[in-house]
């Protein structure tokens, strides 16, 4: 299995996860032309996508949904309240609606030789969810816009081989920031978006020895920086009370400008 983040960041989010017969985009939030240059980086092109899995209707999630699916007619996989939420959305421009298929946290679907599980977050969206993939040898997932995580969030996230997982902001810049008031309220809440603290917690928790590679995604442009976002990740796992050190395994910070490395798993 491959993986790789074609751009990662609050203004905009897909990440690439395919087989050899296989290849699937976890959200569509950038151009398709910004999408289509992305996976010349892995030798294929939009046409040879077979899905789309969107986690919620956010415009940095959609925002090259429509075109994709006009220039290839690709189906999009979501739950019921996104995907209603998709359709309000007109400047999406026209999706089929036969091209939508319902997805339900915790009831798992394949897409040719990917199991694709999805999982209930929390997050100020219709109805959102994060992914778990697997190719029947190992597991992934892609955790991002939760502001809070529980026992069910780490239970899901158990024995993965590698995790494309939020750090979003720096508390402190983010406090000292230029936003307003209401927006830092809804950032820091229960439905906003996991810190960096926050998500090295998280990750202490869901470490094992299968774990290849972690990428720390969705980064805020205004409130965090990709050093700040390791470096905290990094000293949460050192600190933790866990057997793990914050270098026993790859951490990288996803890109918003361009595309990460490709992992091989």
């Amino acid at each position: 299995m491959r993986m790789m983040s074609l751009a990662s960041g609050s203004s905009g989010n897909a990440i690439y996860c395919g087989t050899d017969c296989c290849h699937i985009l976890v959200d569509a939030g950038i151009s398709g032309k910004r999408i289509e240059e992305g996976l010349k980086n892995l030798d294929i092109c939009g046409r040879d996508l077979d899905a789309i899995l969107l986690t919620h209707e956010h415009t940095d999630h959609t925002a090259g949904l429509g075109v994709l699916h006009r220039r290839y007619g690709l189906n999009i996989y979501a739950t019921e309240a996104t995907i209603e939420a998709v359709k309000r959305d007109k400047t999406l421009g026209a999706i089929d609606p036969a091209a939508f298929i319902p997805v339900k946290s915790d009831e798992s679907f394949y897409i040719k030789d990917l199991k694709i599980a999805p999982m209930k977050i929390s997050h100020d969206a219709a109805d959102p969810v994060a992914y778990r993939i697997s190719d029947g040898k190992v597991k992934s997932a892609v955790v991002t816009d939760l502001g809070e995580y529980d026992e069910y969030t780490v239970g899901c996230l158990k024995g993965l081989n590698a995790v494309f997982l939020e750090a979003n902001h720096d508390i402190r810049m983010l406090q000292l920031g230029r936003y307003p008031y209401p927006l830092k309220q809804r950032i820091l809440g229960k439905r906003g978006h996991l810190s960096n603290e926050s998500s090295g917690r998280l990750l202490t928790e869901i470490l094992n020895e299968k774990m290849e590679h972690v990428f720390l995604c969705h980064l805020s442009h205004e409130n965090n920086l990709p050093e700040l976002a390791y470096e905290a990740v990094r000293m949460e796992v050192e600190m933790s009370d866990t057997v793990w050190h914050g270098d026993d395994f790859p951490i990288d910070v996803a890109r918003r400008d361009m595309p990460s490395e490709c992992i091989e798993l």
